[in-house]
């Protein structure tokens, strides 16, 4: 997890009183709420309210998200072009399933409109990966702004509105996670500090910043998503009435661009680029990096066979030297059982290069991905017979 972080006023120790002048109904008191991963195993905040958090006034159903799978009748690589896809909805109601398994979902969206009321992932940690456009994500531990080829990690359970900036369109690729979402443990010294050796540091996590507490006595609204399950709370106060909060659980981001990749004389396999992982997968960041230096070596990844994980490669920015016809915006599947590898061309046109430029997001899952309806819209059929170009 992100580092320890402390904002605002918060008292001395843990579960005492929080003097807090008059209080609500004059209890002369801010209430504490503890926030926990793994039962209280494992990271936790504490947050100190201006209200009891519990305070709600109407709870009411609010339908299913609806996610229509295709069935695969061939085991087969695809390329989904989703850099066409139409604005629509907002950050939360516009976005448009792709991959599924029962550990993750990889979403694309693209708003159209302004979030329309508060949200809250309760069954899985979110991931957003910010391809174009910027702004502020809203949460009780107070605004956090992001920006272009930032992943902005929210924990489960997090309350929040993404506020995009005007001045270009907000396009996201969206991970939820059924997992707890986490830094490699490989990374993290036994102390719990990130290795010297780890593509990246703490100075690289960016946590959000102090912010007034909304006290407002007003009905407001929460969509609460726990599974494919919609629920709306009515909360008889704004839930951003925090006045400080500390701890290791919180919304951070992390920019793509800080990724510190490892290289050799020879290709280095996706492992070195492993950003964060969870239950059932990995993510990963090809950032852009000096190709190898060997006089010999062949600078684009071999061709080979994933017998235990499917892999898909979300495609940003710059020049894939590997592949040919894959735009930003694209996404391809490479299924395991079958190999898979570059084009053919792609290696002699590599050989005078010594840097690659290209950014983008890997997803390796343990369990086969499905493809959903809109996915199945967006798949090119000859993909699969494009090494023979």
């Amino acid at each position: 997890m992100p580092p320890y972080l402390r904002l605002g006023s918060v008292p001395r120790k843990r579960h005492i009183a929080h003097r807090h002048e008059p209080g609500f109904r004059g209890e002369g008191i801010a209430y504490e709420e503890v926030i926990t991963v793994a039962g209280f195993g494992r990271a936790y905040s504490i947050a100190y309210h201006l209200r009891p958090p519990t305070r709600v006034l109407k709870v009411e159903p609010a339908g299913t998200v609806p996610l229509e799978l295709v069935e695969a009748p061939s085991l087969r690589h695809h390329h989904l072009r989703s850099g066409g896809l139409k604005p629509s909805g907002d950050p939360v109601t516009g976005r448009v399933p792709l991959l599924v398994n029962d550990d993750i979902t990889l979403a694309r969206c693209r708003p159209a409109n302004r979030q329309g009321e508060l949200y809250r992932n309760a069954g899985a940690d979110e991931l957003l990966f910010v391809h174009r456009g910027g702004g502020t994500l809203h949460t009780m531990f107070g605004p956090l702004p992001f920006r272009p080829f930032d992943y902005v990690v929210i924990p489960r359970s997090t309350t929040y509105l993404i506020e995009a900036d005007p001045a270009e369109p907000l396009d996201l690729l969206v991970i939820e996670s059924a997992g707890y979402l986490t830094i490699p443990p490989r990374y993290l010294s036994s102390d719990g500090q990130l290795r010297l050796g780890a593509p990246y540091g703490e100075r690289d996590l960016h946590g959000p910043h102090v912010a007034d507490p909304i006290d407002r006595e007003t009905e407001t609204t929460v969509l609460i998503k726990d599974g494919r399950r919609l629920t709306r709370y009515t909360l008889a106060h704004h839930p951003f009435d925090v006045i400080g909060w500390d701890g290791m659980l919180y919304p951070y981001t992390f920019n793509a661009d800080d990724f510190e990749p490892i290289t050799g004389t020879v290709h280095q396999p996706p492992p070195v680029q492993q950003t964060f992982e969870a239950p059932g997968f990995v993510v990963c960041t090809f950032a852009p990096r000096m190709l190898d230096t060997h006089p010999e070596a062949i600078k684009v990844p071999y061709a080979h066979s994933n017998v235990e994980a499917d892999e898909v490669l979300y495609y940003v920015r710059g020049r894939f030297g590997s592949r040919r016809g894959v735009e930003e915006g694209s996404f391809t599947l490479h299924p395991r059982g079958i190999p898979h590898g570059p084009h053919p061309g792609t290696i002699v046109a590599s050989r005078d290069q010594t840097r690659t430029d290209e950014l983008a997001v890997m997803v390796d899952t343990a369990r086969s991905l499905s493809l959903t309806r809109q996915a199945a819209g967006l798949d090119d059929p000859k993909y699969p017979y494009s090494w023979l170009e």
